[in-house]
């Protein structure tokens, strides 16, 4: 038995940033983890699915090579290198989260692991079992996996229904998918397929994509989608699903109209499930919430004295930088530190597609449905000069403020570069920021940035140039 200040169960964005975090803090750590490490966003999720979504990306520009004077004979797509380039991109974040466990001593101990009473861990490695004990903190972060729609008859089978996991191993782009689900993972791939020649039909249940971004937000995507032609049907009812070795039917329900859809893959993007399965949360006494996740406390402590939980195992949203935000925050308390809670209504949102599309805070009818007092500010990159320049004038910026104080409720962007754009008004918000103060900052021109000054100024009234 070895022994650790701390042992943290599974490697991905929330274990390997505490891990590290209280390694810097001078604690012994370990990290048990039987795959590379990073976790589904370096592995399975966010790196490869951006790596791919920037070849997508270069292809749309590359059709409208001949607008700028270049003309470029014998364009050929072929998904197989994007792909070979996107498995390349999440190898080489694995490795470096391999490099700093060595920069900062941070053990891995690879291996399945248990967990133990008495903040002990049992980890087999190549079948043999040793068990490891942690002198202050056990802390889960196990992540969690992709789920199919069995219900619907839309069972994950590697071959015909799909998941993210299995589309991020593909060799080719089909020619034809249906993506079941319309979230950030469901048009992002939607985005890429389409882009490689994929005909793409999306089917979301609820009345728009993007559900949880702000209608406006949704529409404009939509919109831009068409224009692409990526077919989507909202408040979708699937029925009848029939899947052979060579692809699925199934009856759509969608805008009072049904029609029968043949395609050649299908991906379920409808959602993940928590890791808690097999890993010793019973046998310790680990208290679940009702939607599964473990149960946690504004500490990360479960209602087991010493055994902690982080990232999408722990609920909230399930997103990357929220995890590693909570792993950075218990290591720091784990260390005597006083630390700033997690503020889980300043936790930005943002897809890659093409246009992005990033928010923060409330939507406007979020502000409708707690009868807020607001305005709303809203500027068109159509208007902005650096968008012209680049020829991408999809999208706005939409600000929305509280009436009488300014502060900022909510700020949502669709457009060009928008997943970076989004960080000033985190900032804003992390800060309680008012509209007249973010007036204040000169934004640089020609820049799309200058789009946020210029909502800001259109809640004010005041708004320059549109």
């Amino acid at each position: 038995m070895a022994s650790f200040d701390v042992i943290v169960l599974g490697g991905g964005p929330a274990g390997y940033v505490c891990a590290i975090r209280c390694a810097q803090l001078g604690m012994q750590v370990a990290v048990v983890e039987r795959e590379a490490l990073g976790g589904t966003c370096v592995l399975w999720g966010c790196i490869p699915a951006k790596s791919l979504l920037e070849s997508a990306g270069l292809a749309q520009k590359i059709g409208k090579a001949a607008e700028h004077g270049i003309t470029i004979d014998g364009v050929k797509l072929d998904f197989g290198p994007a792909m070979k380039r996107s498995r390349s991109v999440s190898q080489q974040n694995s490795k470096g989260v391999e490099f700093l466990f060595k920069k900062y001593k941070v053990q891995w101990l690879r291996g399945e692991g248990q967990l133990e009473k008495g903040k002990k861990v049992s980890v087999t490695i190549d079948g043999k079992k040793e068990t490891h004990d942690a002198k202050k903190a056990v802390v889960i972060a196990t992540g969690s996996r992709v789920k199919g729609l069995p219900q619907i008859g839309l069972e994950l089978d590697k071959n015909v229904v799909l998941s993210s996991d299995d589309v991020l191993v593909a060799e080719k782009a089909p020619a034809t998918m249906a993506v079941v689900g319309a979230g950030a993972v469901g048009v992002e791939f939607a985005d890429v397929f389409a882009a490689f020649g994929t005909k793409v039909t999306i089917l979301e249940v609820a009345p728009t994509i993007l559900p949880i971004e702000d209608a406006d937000c949704s529409a404009e995507l939509a919109k831009a989608f068409k224009k692409r032609k990526i077919e989507v049907l909202t408040g979708a009812k699937i029925s009848n699903v029939k899947v052979g070795k060579a692809g699925a039917t199934m009856s759509v329900e969608a805008g009072g109209q049904t029609q029968t859809l043949e395609v050649e893959k299908v991906l379920v993007a409808a959602g993940r499930a928590p890791n808690v399965e097999k890993i010793g949360l019973e046998a310790v006494g680990i208290t679940k919430s009702e939607r599964g996740f473990v149960k946690i406390n504004e500490k990360f402590e479960t209602n087991v004295p010493g055994y902690y939980a982080i990232g999408d195992v722990a609920g909230n949203q399930m997103l990357a930088h929220k995890g590693q935000r909570e792993g950075h925050v218990l290591a720091d308390l784990l260390g005597g530190l006083h630390a700033h809670p997690v503020n889980y209504k300043n936790v930005p949102s943002c897809t890659y597609c093409h246009p992005e599309v990033a928010s923060i805070g409330l939507t406007e009818q979020a502000c409708k449905d707690q009868k807020l007092d607001y305005k709303v500010g809203k500027f068109p990159f159509s208007a902005n000069g650096r968008a012209r320049t680049s020829g991408e004038t999809d999208g706005f910026v939409k600000i929305i403020r509280d009436a009488k104080y300014g502060e900022i409720l909510g700020a949502h962007i669709v457009g060009a570069h928008a997943t970076e754009m989004i960080h000033e008004l985190v900032v804003a918000r992390e800060n309680e920021f008012t509209v007249e103060e973010i007036d204040l900052a000169m934004h640089a021109h020609p820049t799309l940035s200058e789009a946020i000054g210029e909502a800001v100024l259109d809640s004010l009234g005041k708004m320059l140039h549109a």
